[in-house]
């Protein structure tokens, strides 16, 4: 054959069937490969599942999918179970239905339903489980799916727990605004309150008020009992002012035994008053702490934005100015931030140098006031008071240079001169005549008082039983055995103790079992207001009177000033009265002229109805009626009206505004006119500035003046002649 009919057997035949076994054996090994391939991947796929599975049972983490509508189509179904359901029972719920809703947790949860909705990837996003009884947190990561034709197909993701971590950053938190020992906000914390509050009010033109408070004779606790003793009086002391003010993030512990109040929208200075009053009643009721009765005080320091300062550090420095003035009034009171203050506290300090040497330069002395026998109006005592006539200012009031004395570290050498003075004076009085002489708590404190007292009577000759030593509750500071061996050291020199101030807070039955007291005083306060209609004052007066007799003790009403009173006193057997019902303060030359006679009667005299205190003073101040501004000068001022003088021949029935300054304002009307002297009665009765005196309820806010200024193009505060219907006198 000339062509081939068959493979060709030569070399180049041989090249082809080789070739053609390769391409076989290639695509069958090609084959065989893809299936190990595959093999292989699922075994990878499985491999991966499980160890999926594994991170799920760990708990270190868990995952979730959505499908394109926010619905669940897969969760970790130990973690479903954490939220008390199934796996299989969450599917199709929709994811945000997990968690609390937007509006109650922080900014960034927020941002949840929106990252949804808009398709967006989100990492480790905190969020809290809205399942009752769950209180977790989790941090959620998610990323959209697509499908091939890019359409959007849901969401992938996962989470893991986080509480641990979230309580451990909010209790990092929490310690740096809340102090860690009351649970209150702390310094740091309730100024960033206050600095918030005054910018949104100032542009508002709303009142804020703050009140500080320093608590009296803390540091005696400490010493006394401890310092674990203290904090727990201090817990103790923020539940109290928590049951007051009622919003916990109003109040503060400023640290020691400071605390701070913000008051918002409050101006009104009879409220403010009130408050405090309650809050330095309720911090000075008994404590029990460990085992032991504690007493304490508190004062109390008031500034109200924008009247007395519109940011934060001015108003807490007038605050603090106010406190201040109210320890250095006696302690246990409040005082309102006034702009003499400033010039106060600058006296204050003055007075203290002054009265360092005050007894060397015999500038001190003593006068005497009369107790007598309700029934009989016999003298049978006096209580010695002292008085400092200082050489440039005159008479200093001890409402002001006692508390000095006893910030000083002065009282202890003060207090020991009027005890030898008055021992002194009374030895020389005819008769069997007593002389009271007040203690204070620092005083008994110091366990040399009975030397002192011993030496006093010895160097004087004065008989034991005719002094008596005044002492208040407050020494019952934790009924310490101290406090009872200084009572047992002082009777065992035979002199007459009396409870001074009986019921004005500290009081307990407890205490009059064991201490020796000779003499219940009974509080000026409860005599005052005991004639009004519905007073129970009367009857608290006669349970005193009662607990008294049963123990054998005399009682003396302290503080009477009217025949009502008196006669009431004496209705409910009071053994002792004391007051301007009989007599003022005598000095020790009009006391003996008095006991030479034999003995000392005196007739009570008085008003015959308790009136609203009057306070004798000196200040210029301005009456406005129409245009027109005079210059006058109030005599003496109670809540209902004032005596002025300064404009000649005014008619009955004239109206006034009086502006005491710095915005108080108020409406006046003449009720009664002779010659330059004018009674006034106030439309609205003025109300205590806490430390004896008097100021208006509310006052011209600053914002309403300016506004007023610039619609008038008029000074901020006007001014108006003196000219007009009436001479200036």
């Amino acid at each position: 054959m000339d062509g081939p009919s068959r493979i060709d057997s030569g070399d180049g035949g041989q090249e082809d069937v080789d070739e053609a076994q390769r391409g076989f054996f290639g695509m069958l090994g090609s084959r065989i490969g893809k299936q190990r391939g595959e093999a292989a991947s699922i075994l990878h796929t499985r491999d991966a599942l499980l160890l999926l599975r594994n991170y799920e049972d760990s708990g270190q983490g868990w995952f979730w999918s959505t499908d394109a509508e926010g619905r669940l189509t897969y969760i970790t179904d130990s973690v479903a179970r954490l939220m008390g359901r199934t796996g299989r029972a969450l599917h199709g719920t929709a994811f945000t239905d997990l968690f609390l809703p937007a509006d109650s947790q922080g900014e960034r949860q927020r941002t949840l339903p929106f990252l949804l909705t808009k398709q967006s990837k989100f990492h480790e996003l905190p969020l809290r489980s809205a399942f009752e009884g769950d209180d977790r947190w989790w941090a959620i990561s998610g990323r959209p799916q697509f499908d091939g034709a890019g359409k959007f197909a849901g969401y992938r993701g996962s989470g893991a727990d986080v509480t641990e971590q979230r309580r451990s950053a909010e209790d990092a938190s929490r310690l740096a605004l809340y102090d860690s020992l009351t649970g209150l906000a702390n310094r740091f914390n309730i100024s960033k309150k206050l600095d918030g509050t005054l910018a949104a009010f100032a542009q508002q033109q709303r009142a804020c008020a703050i009140m500080l408070i320093d608590l009296d004779r803390f540091k005696q606790v400490n010493d006394t009992l401890g310092h674990p003793a203290g904090d727990a009086l201090l817990k103790q002391v923020a539940q109290r002012l928590l049951k007051i003010v009622g919003d916990r993030e109003m109040v503060s512990r400023l640290g020691g035994d400071e605390f701070q109040i913000i008051l918002p929208d409050v101006e009104d200075r009879g409220k403010l008053g009130d408050m405090a009053t309650d809050i330095i009643a309720s911090l000075s009721q008994p404590y029990s702490v460990e085992g032991s009765r504690c007493i304490i005080g508190a004062s109390v320091g008031v500034a109200i934005a924008p009247f007395d300062g519109r940011g934060s550090d001015d108003l807490v420095r007038n605050a603090d100015l106010a406190l201040y003035a109210a320890k250095g009034n006696g302690r246990g009171r409040f005082s309102f931030y006034s702009s003499d203050l400033h010039q106060a506290a600058e006296q204050r300090r003055v007075l203290e140098e002054d009265l360092r040497d005050a007894l060397a330069r015999g500038e001190m002395e003593l006068c005497y006031q009369p107790v007598v026998q309700s029934k009989s109006n016999m003298v049978t005592g006096v209580e010695a008071l002292i008085r400092w006539t200082h050489p440039e200012r005159g008479p200093i009031s001890p409402a002001l240079f006692i508390p000095i004395a006893e910030e000083a570290n002065m009282i202890w050498q003060l207090g020991g001169w009027v005890l030898r003075k008055a021992c002194e004076d009374a030895s020389r009085w005819p008769g069997e005549m007593r002389v009271a002489v007040n203690v204070s708590p620092i005083q008994f404190a110091n366990p040399d008082l009975p030397k002192v007292v011993a030496g006093a009577l010895a160097a004087t000759g004065l008989s034991p039983d005719r002094l008596e030593l005044e002492i208040t509750e407050s020494v019952f500071l934790g009924d310490s055995a101290e406090t009872n061996r200084m009572f047992k050291a002082l009777k065992e020199l035979g002199v007459r103790l009396a409870l001074d101030d009986f019921g004005t807070g500290y009081s307990s039955l407890g205490y009059l079992q064991s201490a020796p007291f000779d003499k219940i005083k009974i509080d000026q306060s409860f005599v005052r207001d005991a004639t009004v209609p519905g007073s129970r004052n009367g009857a608290i007066i006669a349970a005193i009177v009662a607990l008294a007799e049963a123990l054998e003790m005399e009682t003396t009403a302290e503080g009477i000033e009217s025949l009502d009173q008196l006669d009431l006193i004496r209705g409910l057997n009071v053994s002792h009265v004391q007051g301007y019902i009989y007599s003022k303060p005598v000095p020790q030359a009009e006391l003996l002229d008095h006991a030479e006679a034999g003995s000392w009667t005196i007739k009570p005299s008085g008003p015959a109805r308790q009136r609203n205190d009057r306070f004798s003073l000196f200040r210029k101040v301005g009456a406005i009626h129409d245009n027109h501004r005079y210059a006058v000068v109030i005599r003496n001022l109670s809540t209902t009206g004032a005596l002025i003088e300064g404009i000649l021949d005014v008619p009955v029935g004239t109206r006034f505004v009086i502006d005491f300054g710095e915005g108080q304002l108020v409406t006046a009307t003449v009720r009664r006119s002779a010659k330059h002297q004018q009674g006034i009665e106030f439309e609205q009765t003025m109300v205590s500035d806490g430390n004896g005196g008097l100021c208006t309820r509310h006052r011209v806010s600053p914002y309403l003046i300016a506004a007023a200024a610039q619609q008038t193009n008029a000074p901020a505060l006007p001014t108006f002649t003196t000219t007009g219907d009436w001479k200036a006198a």
